[in-house]
This record gives C-alpha cells, structure tokens and sequence, in this order.
C-alpha cells in the first residue's frame, strides 16, 4: 500500500502525528493510498516554508513566475490521460469527465500565465498640477488554499495559478476524499519549478488543518470552495484575512413553453446527471411552462431510464459514484423526503453492492418551498416544478438562498435578455445547461453561494491587492480637496 507524504518546503516528509488515513476509489470500495493526518504543527511549518519564499517569489518578475506556470499547463497536457484516469479512480467521475478536470487545469494555468505581462493597474488625472496618480498590483501574502472533491485538479489549479502569478506563496489542504489528485498536481509543479516552499501540501482533516489554516496569524488569504456553512465558520474564524467563498449553489434550468424541448432535455440531463449531480453548478431544479410539462418529463424519462451507472473507466458508463458512504445516505435521506413532497418519477433508490451507487432520480410536482426545491442535495437528485408564465418562473428560480449558476432555454429574445438581469446568480446560460464555466472569465455566485470570482481577469483580483500610488512632481506640498 503506497503511503504518500506532505510536500513542505520543497521536500516529502511525514506529518508531525506519525499517522496516516486511507484514500478510496468510491466505485469499488478499493483503498488506493494512504495519506498524512497532519495537525497543526505541520500547518505551522508548512506557513514558516511559505514565508522563507515568499521574499524571493514576490520579487520575481511576473512574466518569469509566467514561464513557470507555462511549463505546469505543459507537464498537465503531456499527463493529461493519466491524470484524468486519476480522477475518475479517485473521485468516481466518467473518464471525459475526468479528462475535462485535467483539461481545465491545463487552460487555467496557460491563461494566468499570459496574465504575468497583464497584471494591469490603472491609471488617472490628479485634482491637482504636477502630479500623477496610478495603482499597482501587489501580492496579498501567504494563501491558504482549502479545496473540494469534485474537481480534484481543476478547482485547486483555479486558484493556485492565480496566487501564484500575482506572487504569493500557498498553504494548501485538499479534500480528505481526494488527496492523490493534489499530490500529483504539486509533483507537476515541483517538476515545472516552482521553487521550494512557495508551494506546500498538507493533507488531513478539516479539524486538525483546515482550522489551523484559517486560523493562523502568518496566513494572509484564505481560499475556500465547498459547503455553505463552512463558509460560514471560515468568515467568522479568519479575522482580518482576504477570504474568498465560493459555496455551491440550487441552480435552476427554465423551460419556457416556446423552448426547443429536445435542447432542453439535453441541457438538463448533462446538468442534473452529470458527475452525479455532484457539482456546485448542478442543476438540480427544473422549472417549467405547464403547457409542455407533459412532452418535457416523457423525453426526459425516456433519456433517464437508459443511462447506466457504473466504474467511470468504463466506456458503458454514463454515471459513475457518489463520493463517499455519507453523500449515499445523504442522497437517500432527500429521495426519501422527495417522496413526501412530490411525485417520484424515476430513481429514488441507492443501488446494492460494492461502491456508492445511487439511481438518477426526478420527482415533479414540486412545491418551490419544500425541502428538495430548497436544500443542496449534491446528489442525482432533480425536482420538477410548474409555472404558468415567465414571471413566475423567475420568481421559483429566485426562491432559495443560492445564487450560483442559472439558465432558461426559450426563442424569445426579450424574455432571455429579461432572465440575463432578473435571475439572481452569478452565471446565466441560455439556451444551455448550468455548468460548462470557462477558464477565462469569472466564476463565482451570490447570495448563499458566496462572494468570491475565480479564473478570469478577476482571479487576479482575488488573489492580489491594488496599490494606489500618488507621485507629486510640483517641488512643494500640495494640499488635495482644495486645501489651500
């Protein structure tokens, strides 16, 4: 059984505690590794790494941390089969999936690494004669990076390659779930040559590292993708950090009566289904015009009824595990509460056997209050709920505390510019499901879904601070707000 090690300033060394916890392909119950159960004074050296480099990483020119991130997107392209076999192995996902994840990676490095010669100020007039006024962009700190499951190597390549162009130095925990992704993406960075200590990995618990890292006075910027209510305990714990929260979402895909209907079947099996539900863009709503309800849920059963689940290396599979024993009963504790609440389609059942294994499941007639329209399920869970028109429809997709990703699939024009400024989310498709978000424009939600916006242009702003500078060539002291 390979036991894998923390990565701390630039060498693989064993956690502080001498114990280590078991990793699982969640389609088999197979153990594939074991990892470090670290605490906090592996969190503490992992920090005293970060600082040593962050004197010499911040100092380099951003183009040339660039070339470096350049060299990561390489190595990740060249890896990309192998890596993508990793995540369906440890995360459950269908091998495209999987691919997908890696793929992002590859993306989101080469974009930040073009952004090491666009980390762009502004500049304006002065009230005053003489003087200029311009900003910069200056790194916040030491980030602790603290990622999810469900994208192993994408969600952390988000917002390393982010921090590290704008010249900070990373503390990083992944998922419990999920830690052989993250130690063969720092392998990657180490081999791209990043230098020591600017990069570091410490695998445990949320408890024993997680805490630390959001508690610790040396860590500047804390990073966080996962649930919303820790979220909220990162936001009352950091104290006067730069916290960036992005926290799942209740997305709704709306089917309005003059839709292409096949599309919409399209876009909400990909969205409900895919990775099992188990996305922060899922969509696990589905609001519809009562006059198509009917053709909608009989195409979609159809569709539904014939996909297979199964290992996500397989060719037959078309949707693999949940992550662990808990997202099982979790799934089945909603499904169980759905039938309450609605009408059972299809599905509702975990399926016997080896592995986490839970059938795609569609309830209808669901009320926009009740729980399974409400709470984040994370699971193949999909609610159907009907409308009579347009404003109604905005109204239920608007109903939960999330805010995250949306979409309507309609032909008309005024009605799809309407749902671009009234659906509260931070993401809006039309005529396309909820998930497919791009390297090179923002991600991030509102509402419940949290604040932060990653990848993109705005990935540089989370992740760096704007420092204003006032340059007085007057030869003597002026006074602005017409001091005289």
């Amino acid at each position: 059984m390979p036991i894998y090690k923390n990565y701390i300033g630039g060498k693989w060394v064993n956690s502080k505690t001498g114990k280590t916890f078991p990793s699982i392909n969640p389609a088999n119950e197979k153990v594939i590794g074991r990892f470090q159960l670290s605490d906090s004074r592996d969190v503490d050296a992992a920090v005293r790494a970060a600082e040593k480099a962050f004197k010499q990483w911040s100092e380099t020119p951003p183009p040339a941390r660039g070339k470096i991130l350049l060299n990561i997107a390489n190595i990740l392209r060249k890896e990309k089969q192998r890596l993508g076999k990793l995540v369906t192995t440890e995360m459950g996902k269908v091998l495209k999936e999987g691919l997908g994840d890696a793929q992002e990676a590859i993306d989101i490095f080469e974009y930040m690494a073009g952004e090491g010669r666009r980390l762009f100020g502004r500049t304006t007039t002065s009230e005053l004669k003489n003087k200029s006024c311009f900003s910069i962009r200056i790194p916040v700190g030491i980030v602790g990076v603290i990622t999810p499951w469900n994208f192993p190597i994408a969600i952390p390549a988000w917002k390393m390659s982010a921090a590290l162009i704008t010249g900070n130095t990373i503390v990083s925990k992944p998922s419990s779930d999920t830690p052989l992704c993250a130690v063969e993406l720092v392998k990657i960075m180490e081999e791209a040559g990043v230098p020591k200590g600017v990069v570091n990995l410490v695998t445990g618990s949320a408890d024993n590292v997680g805490t630390p890292i959001v508690k610790h006075r040396k860590i500047d910027c804390i990073s966080f993708t996962g649930s919303r209510s820790t979220g909220e305990f990162i936001a009352k714990e950091a104290g006067l950090k730069k916290v960036g929260l992005e926290l799942g979402g209740k997305n709704a895909i709306i089917v309005m009566d003059d839709a292409d209907i096949d599309l919409a079947v399209e876009g909400i099996l990909w969205g409900a289904f895919g990775t099992t539900g188990q996305r922060c863009t899922a969509c696990s709503r589905v609001i519809v015009h009562r006059k198509i309800k009917k053709v909608l849920e009989r195409k979609l059963l159809s569709r539904v009824r014939k996909l297979r689940l199964g290992d996500g290396l397989s060719k037959k599979t078309d949707v693999g595990p949940l992550i662990n024993k808990a997202a099982l009963e979790k799934s089945r504790k909603y499904a169980a509460l759905g039938k309450r609440e609605g009408k059972l389609l299809c599905g509702g059942s975990a399926v016997p056997g080896k592995g986490f294994f839970f059938q795609p499941t569609i309830f209808t007639n669901v009320k926009p209050r009740s729980k399974i329209a409400q709470e984040e399920i994370f699971g193949p869970i999909l609610s159907i709920t009907p409308v009579k028109n347009f404003d109604e429809a905005i109204k239920v997709a608007n109903s939960v505390e999330y805010g995250l990703s949306s979409s309507i699939y309609t032909n008309n024009i005024a009605n799809a510019f309407k749902a671009m400024q009234k659906i509260e989310a931070g993401i809006t498709y039309i005529n396309s499901s909820t998930i497919g978000a791009e390297a090179h424009l923002p991600f991030g939600g509102v509402k419940g879904s949290g604040h932060t916006r990653e990848a993109g242009w705005t990935g540089i702003e989370e992740f760096s601070h704007e420092k204003v500078i006032y340059v007085d060539y007057s030869g003597k002291l002026q006074k602005a707000q017409g001091i005289d």
